[in-house]
């Protein structure tokens, strides 16, 4: 199994518990999640570019993951969602360089050829 998939697995699996277990702290923050990518004077397609560089700059790879995914569903294009991690890459300069070879492989699961 790829490590995207089962990237994909986990969160799926986590996200199960923590509504199972009732958390109040996860469910504030799902409803924090719904209200800062929903459309607004920026679309929600604009705040997941913007949450694609940032992950790129913070490196988290469930981050870039996802980022990348809900961008794609909102329409964003192959092109978009590369410039996005360009803006991560110059944010975070070479660190940020490293880490954006994640984001080329989720790309690549997203967008396949």
């Amino acid at each position: 199994m790829s490590k995207l998939k089962e990237m994909s697995i986990r969160r799926a699996e986590a996200h199960a518990q923590l509504l199972a277990l009732d958390s109040k702290v996860y469910k504030a923050f799902l409803d924090m999640e719904r209200a800062a990518f929903s459309n607004g004077e920026l679309t929600k397609q604009f705040k997941e570019l913007i949450a694609i560089g940032i992950s790129v700059v913070i490196n988290c790879e469930s981050c870039m993951q996802w980022h990348i995914e809900q961008a794609a569903k909102a329409g964003a294009s192959k092109r978009q969602v590369f410039e996005a991690v360009e803006v991560g890459i110059e944010m975070g300069g070479g660190p940020a360089t490293a880490h954006a070879r994640f984001a080329l492989d989720v790309m690549a699961d997203v967008f396949p050829a």
